[in-house]
């Protein structure tokens, strides 16, 4: 949480552990689905909050990953198509003593609830957004989805897909939100470092989750996940070091002096000094477009995880509380019919 919502939220008044946050509701997905291990690494996460149970609330849509507040002993809603983005932003504005995460899927949020999603990341709501990304509608069972590759055989595209997918971190910066970040389901102690930040971040925090659904589109992520593939396939993005992967650091991002984009290079004594050094604080959102465009979409050869973004600016929720305060200094108590009346009125004769 931030620190400017942490004294609003209650304390929880007992040590905390992970079976504190886990419900008497059955885990219902496929077995070896990727939910699992985002969910406990959330319920391991959550005690360190060290806020009351009773004031945290999940809110979700519709998808596989939006079963997730069954599972979670807190307060949680299982809302409407692509609208949880939606009823969160109404939930954090009126009840800043809550602590807000919406847990969403690549289908739920940037299909139906595309409109949804980008206005509560550009007006910074007090939210955490879990965008769970399998690159395929899972509960539908296995039609393409806004971020599967081109060309993606599936139900619906039995040809393959036409759609030029959807990079979720390139549409959260191009919608101007404060935090950024990517992660991988089955790596837990990168999964939990990110979760931490984005908690401890003021505003919207977007977090998209490399999920596998290894029903409708296993193994999508396997490049990323097997040790040998993803030492030269993930750049692991860390603030203030040089963006440097692979066996000995041998890869890293630069930038092109002719066109200005980044690019991998060799890195050898020459070039060594520009090597880019990562910036997750920088006010402009341009190196970090720029880095959630490394990756080739088909094969996800240098796809960058971690903080992309992570800035300060006003809280959504904070600024109509304080502009709340300054009417009723102003005004007094508020005249609900005058309000809604406004100051062009007519009356009607005959």
């Amino acid at each position: 949480m931030p620190t400017e919502a942490l004294s609003l939220v209650p304390k929880a008044e007992a040590v905390q552990a992970a079976k504190d946050f886990k419900s008497d509701q059955e885990v219902r997905w496929c077995p070896g689905c990727g939910d699992y291990a985002v969910l406990a690494a959330v319920q391991g996460f959550m005690p360190e909050l060290g806020l009351a149970k009773e004031n945290i609330v999940f809110v979700s849509g519709i998808g596989c990953s939006s079963r997730f507040p069954y599972y979670m002993n807190t307060y949680g809603m299982h809302s409407i198509h692509g609208r949880a983005p939606a009823i969160a932003t109404g939930l954090a504005s009126s009840r800043r003593d809550l602590s807000v995460w919406v847990v969403t899927g690549d289908g739920d949020a940037l299909s139906i609830g595309g409109n949804h999603l980008i206005h509560a990341l550009r007006r910074n709501v007090n939210l955490k957004i879990l965008l769970f990304n399998n690159r395929i509608y899972g509960l539908t069972k296995g039609q393409y989805s806004p971020t599967s590759e081109v060309g993606k055989i599936t139900k619906s595209t039995p040809m393959g897909s036409l759609d030029a997918p959807f990079n979720p971190v390139s549409l959260a910066l191009g919608a101007e939100a404060s935090f950024v970040a990517r992660t991988v389901d089955s790596d837990r102690k990168h999964l939990t470092e990110v979760l931490r930040q984005a908690a401890d971040h003021p505003g919207t925090a977007l977090v998209e989750i490399y999920q596998n659904c290894n029903i409708f589109n296993d193994g999508a992520f396997e490049v990323l996940k097997d040790k040998d593939q993803a030492l030269e396939a993930v750049i692991r993005l860390e603030h203030g070091r040089p963006i440097r992967f692979g066996a000995d650091d041998a890869k890293g991002v630069v930038r092109n002096p002719a066109t200005g984009d980044l690019e991998v290079v060799t890195v050898t004594p020459e070039n060594e000094s520009a090597v880019v050094v990562h910036d997750a604080n920088a006010a402009s959102p341009t190196t970090a477009f720029a880095l959630s465009r490394l990756a080739d979409p088909d094969t996800l050869h240098h796809t960058p995880i971690g903080v992309f973004r992570s800035i300060e600016r006003p809280v959504y929720d904070t600024l109509m509380a304080d502009q709340l305060d300054t009417a009723v200094e102003q005004q007094g108590k508020a005249d609900l019919a005058a309000l809604l009346a406004g100051s062009d009125t007519w009356t009607v004769v005959g």
